[in-house]
């Protein structure tokens, strides 16, 4: 057998191995035939390095200090899911969907607490590793997820896909770690979940590969694309091609069965290697998921149940108030320092002045804390049998707590403002609004830096962003900082600049403007000149906005502030048009509610395509808000109650005339 040969005979044999000692858990051959093979398998690898293999299992050794991470655009947007925290709200997500599906099926699993991933295969042999960032763009984490044994380095089938899946690290591996970090009197790792979500993001692979992390691989983008109709379907194929999914994941067919499915997993979380913080339920036919639709951020097809949180007791020291972007005033809890699941908690929202005195908090109290969705610290309320008598009654602040403008409250509102818009606490909240994931996204910019270089002077409005090359060798003497930080964060911030409209225009901070709103707008007027130019008519008529968002729009582009702001990002060449797919509008399907019922000859899924691509809105239930309704053969209770509503029907006829 030649060299060639041999290197090809070790990898395919490693290969297998692998995923039979660390997916399968049934080795097939002893630690000292692997430790054989792979010994010879490197030892040639290193003297014919031209026969070496992408899926060569010697790529796991970890040996790559990276300079950065690349950004990637993920071709199909990984959705995150809504989360949902009681039996009634799991309930509530099965009637809705048994409003449009007649008889759904589900498949229930596990919710890995980790960090979701997306990997990428052109003939069967992985090419790209990426996070999920903010859903269409994450960073590339290919020489990471190398290192995770559980994720296969080449298919059982030669072909292209793309799977989406949770890398985690078990409870036994977090305590291996934390017990060499230990003896080298390093800071122990908190939790698994920012244990596996620090070490993907780490430079140094070598530390990828020590901490020893596991993936679960959960969905397929596109299941039609290979023939699958069903999401149990597509699990059971990915895990034919050799990738590890949880084998709790299980089809079910009422929601009885989904409690069930709930109640067991709750009871026995404990016992399993790795965390879990819910349940995950999917309805399983893929064309009853594209029936159902998404909203903006989350499928309307999968809901995230979060198990109950743990609840711990803990003293409020102090009740502090902070201000956000638009002048609103928060109360705050300072509280003693307490563990739960894994993080220390010191601050929870107190949310506002009528849930302070609605559920009786004082400073001095000892309250019950929990982690609401197992991340976001609340206090749930006193514990008063336990009060002395010299804990301080809450009283709402009148003036501002950062430049001492008088606070106002409107009668029919819960929250304060400060209507200061000069108010430094305002700027900071606005500052840091600007550069977030789903507006500008600027990395290197968080929240405590922002606030750092905005006392420093450096940052004092969105403009200064764009001059903060000036004081490259500055920052570069500050704390924690050096040339290769100053540099990348500089990048992000040019980088940022050729953003479309849609991220700008959120950033910008328009009230009511979230980033639904700001796409339809982006892609309606594609340039932000001629959003400015837009009247109120024409705001008020467009699906999203309605009247309260149009008056927000039009007074904010009014306002000789906003102006000087843009003109400055213009001066800056920050884009200002819409960069993604437009729209072509049509007279009678343009901003228009439509609802398709009974059978046509082209399929609802293109139909739908196709008058969303023309700025139409696809429902799929008749209301007073409809427009048109279209009917094809047996149309159902849905022509009956566009009749009773003196809705417009089109029969496919009346629809290619309007299509022509």
């Amino acid at each position: 057998m030649n060299i060639k040969d041999r290197i090809n005979e070790l990898v395919d044999k490693i290969n297998i191995w692998n995923y039979e000692y660390y997916t399968l858990d049934k080795p097939s051959v002893s630690n000292l035939e692997w430790d054989s093979a792979m010994r010879e398998l490197k030892n040639l690898e290193k003297e014919y390095p031209e026969y070496s293999r992408k899926d060569s299992p010697t790529r796991r050794v970890g040996d790559v200090i990276l300079e950065k991470f690349e950004k990637v655009t993920h071709k199909i947007p990984l959705f995150s899911l809504e989360d949902v925290f009681s039996k009634e709200e799991v309930r509530e997500f099965d009637e809705k969907v048994r409003k449009t599906i007649n008889n759904p099926s589900y498949v229930c699993e596990l919710k890995i607490d980790g960090l979701a991933i997306s990997l990428s295969y052109e003939k069967g042999i992985l090419v790209k590793g990426a996070t999920r960032g903010d859903g269409t763009i994450g960073e590339d984490i290919t020489e990471n997820i190398r290192m995770i044994r559980t994720i296969p380095l080449k298919l059982k089938e030669a072909i292209d896909i793309e799977v989406r899946g949770e890398v985690y690290m078990s409870k036994k591996s977090l305590e291996e770690a934390n017990k060499l970090r230990a003896e080298n009197g390093l800071e122990l790792l908190k939790n698994p979940r920012n244990a596996a979500a620090g070490s993907v993001r780490n430079l140094d692979t070598n530390v990828m590969a020590e901490r020893k992390l596991d993936c679960f691989i959960y969905h397929l983008p596109n299941p039609e694309d290979y023939g699958i109709n069903t999401h149990y379907e597509a699990l059971n194929y990915m895990k034919k091609l050799g990738f590890n999914v949880n084998p709790t994941g299980k089809l079910v067919h009422n929601i009885e069965d989904i409690m069930n499915f709930i109640d067991l997993h709750a009871k026995h979380r404990e016992s399993l290697a790795y965390d879990i913080d819910g349940v995950v339920i999917k309805v399983n036919g893929i064309k009853d998921q594209k029936q159902l639709g998404y909203t903006a951020k989350y499928p309307k097809w999968a809901t995230a149940y979060k198990f109950p949180a743990t609840e711990v007791l803990t003293k409020l020291e102090d009740i502090i108030f902070t201000v956000g972007r638009t002048g609103q005033v928060t109360p705050n809890a300072v509280l003693s320092p307490v563990l739960i699941q894994g993080s220390t908690v010191r601050r929870a929202t107190l949310h506002n002045e009528s849930y302070v005195i609605d559920h009786e908090i004082m400073a001095g109290d000892t309250v019950s804390i929990i982690k609401a969705g197992d991340v976001i610290p609340a206090v749930l309320g006193p514990v008063k049998e336990r009060r002395t008598g010299k804990e301080i009654p809450f009283k709402m602040i009148e003036i501002c707590p950062i430049c001492n403008s008088k606070l106002s409250k409107k009668d029919d509102q819960a929250d304060w403002y400060c209507l200061n818009e000069k108010c430094p606490a305002r700027n900071i909240e606005s500052l840091i609004h600007f550069v977030s994931r789903d507006a500008m996204n600027i990395d290197g910019l968080g929240e405590k830096i922002i606030e750092d270089f905005y006392n420093m002077k450096y940052i004092s409005n969105i403009n200064d962003i764009y001059t903060l090359s000036k004081y490259k060798e500055e920052l570069m003497e500050l704390e924690g900082y050096g040339d290769k930080s100053v540099n990348n964060l500089l990048i992000a911030i040019e980088n940022s600049k050729n953003n479309s409209l849609e991220k700008l225009l959120f950033g910008l901070g328009i009230k009511q403007v979230g980033s639904k709103t700001a796409k339809v707008l982006a892609n309606k007027y594609k340039t932000l000149d001629n959003l400015m130019s837009a009247t109120f008519d024409e705001l008020n008529n467009i699906r999203d906005v309605g009247d309260i968002i149009a008056n927000n729009i039009i007074n904010y582009f009014k306002d000789d502030k906003s102006i000087e702001l843009i003109n400055k990002l213009k001066d800056y060449n920050i884009n200002m048009k819409y960069l993604g797919k437009a729209s072509i509008e049509k007279e009678n399907i343009t901003n228009k509610t439509f609802v398709i019922t009974g059978t046509l000859s082209i399929e609802r899924d293109k139909l739908k395509d196709i008058l969303e691509s023309y700025g139409a809105n696809v429902t799929t239930s008749v209301s007073a808000k409809t427009d048109v309704v279209i009917v094809g053969d047996n149309p159902g209770s849905k022509y009956d109650k566009a009749i009773e509503l003196n809705i417009k029907v089109w029969n496919e006829e009346e629809l290619n005339k309007n299509l022509q």
